[in-house]
């Protein structure tokens, strides 16, 4: 540990931002299987996946060998508006808790999408223009992935039409008007507007809808109109490649003074931000150059990695997208309508899936009323307004430096702050007034996914 004082706020100046993304795959000793046709079962190949993603994307997407991709010049121009972000050292919580350990956060909520999904919006957006595209269709939960790609759009005047998974477009009316400011359009999924969307509606009567919808519904869009192709927000090897910014800056700032954190944290969903925040250490750790310890953090109510398969399965609900092999708990699993909207994903990160099937990462299942109490708690504390997703590692970030203080143990501990919850203030409603519960699936509610596997041979 270096004897510079740590400051509550380590910046990195402009120049020292990264120059190009990290692909952890490229040090992975077990790479991720390959997406497959649906219809061939063979490996997707990038002509097959041009035809949904723009060409640029679907290179990076199955780039299993190439460890680092300079950033374009146009990309970084707009990262620069925002970036790079603080790592805060969480002095104020550290010492209400009367713990050892000291504890860092990457914060990610400084822009008007409020969250770390710009780092990816912004990179689709342009190779879509380098492409010649008219728009871009996509899904959304929480909104910040919508948000995100309407302010993208926006900067290179590109159509955008988002599909925000019903209970979220309910529960935030405030997201879904950000959106419109910035151009989007914003339909409520499932809907009326896609053939996938009708059969989703009258299998489900009633749904508040689910990522994996969404994204059938976006995919129908893309494909069926003429000069748009389809952009995701998390999942995608494309896309823990461009959110590896994060992890670079935050390893880049820790350096700065000499620190090495034991332990890293990230809530998971579909993997975007865990991804993207551990992306170099997790480098470091397959190249044996050193030792972390990873902590995923999930919904106890979507609980992919603690009690999913480790399967090929649809990355959507509609069944028309590509298989991946992942935790997944079936692509016809509706999870139920928890807050933290963003990790309502049946499936998990075919890198992240690999990684923790071999043993590289812990994951935990959090139920939402501890995730609030934990967010309430770092808001009074620290000052942040944390989102509910964000909001799944501050818990156990909180519950590991309790351990530090039962044990005496001076860890480092180093956690993603994805975004604000400005825009979730129903939740929060609901938790002070006393109306959130808690939601944990049985075996026998998770068996209809399970049964919704695709049979391999």
């Amino acid at each position: 540990m270096s004897n510079k004082t740590i400051p509550y706020k380590i910046y990195l100046d402009e120049h020292e931002m990264p120059k190009q993304w990290y692909n952890m795959r490229a040090d992975m000793k077990n790479k991720p299987a390959p997406l497959l046709n649906p219809g061939t079962l063979k490996p997707m190949t990038v002509e097959e996946l041009s035809g949904v993603f723009c060409k640029e994307l679907a290179k990076q997407e199955l780039d299993d060998t190439t460890a680092y991709i300079d950033i374009p010049d146009e990309i970084l121009k707009f990262y620069k508006m925002y970036r790079p972000s603080p790592l805060v050292r969480a002095y104020c919580l550290e010492e209400k808790l009367k713990t050892p350990a000291k504890i860092y956060y990457k914060f990610e909520g400084n822009n008007t999408s409020g969250s770390h999904k710009l780092n990816s919006a912004i990179a689709q957006a342009y190779y879509a223009k380098q492409q010649g595209l008219k728009g871009v269709t996509t899904e959304t939960g929480a909104g910040q992935w919508g948000t995100a790609l309407s302010m993208a759009c926006s900067y290179f005047d590109l159509d955008c039409k988002v599909y925000m998974v019903k209970v979220s477009y309910e529960q935030k009316p405030f997201r879904r008007e950000v959106m419109r400011t910035y151009g989007a359009s914003v339909t409520p999924s499932p809907s009326e507007t896609t053939e996938v969307g009708k059969r989703i509606l009258a299998e489900h009567p009633g749904t508040t809808g689910s990522l994996g919808c969404a994204i059938s519904e976006a995919v129908e869009a893309a494909v069926g109109t003429e000069g748009y192709r389809y952009v995701l927000g998390s999942v995608l090897n494309q896309v823990l490649l461009h959110q590896s910014v994060i992890g670079l800056e935050t390893k880049a700032a820790l350096d700065k003074y000499d620190i090495t954190p034991d332990l890293i944290i990230g809530c998971a969903g579909g993997g975007s931000n865990l991804g993207g925040l551990i992306s170099p250490f997790m480098g470091e750790k397959l190249r044996g150059e050193k030792d972390y310890h990873f902590i995923a953090v999930e919904p106890a109510s979507c609980p992919s990695f603690t009690r999913g398969k480790f399967a090929y399965d649809f990355c959507d609900t509609g069944k028309v997208c590509p298989l991946a092999k992942m935790y997944t708990l079936g692509s016809g699993f509706i999870p139920s309508a928890n807050h933290a909207g963003g990790l309502r994903y049946h499936g998990m990160s075919t890198v992240l899936s690999q990684l923790y099937d071999d043993g590289l990462m812990e994951a935990r299942a959090v139920e939402q009323t501890a995730v609030f109490e934990a967010a309430e708690q770092f808001a009074r504390i620290e000052g942040i307004l944390p989102a509910p997703e964000s909001s799944h590692a501050i818990r156990v970030a909180i519950d590991e430096a309790v351990k530090c203080r039962e044990t005496g143990e001076e860890k480092t501990i180093v956690f993603g702050l994805t975004g604000t919850g400005y825009f979730d203030m129903v939740a929060y409603e609901n938790f002070h007034n006393g109306n959130m519960t808690d939601y944990i699936p049985t075996d026998e509610d998770l068996k209809p996914g399970f049964e919704s596997l695709p049979k391999m041979d």
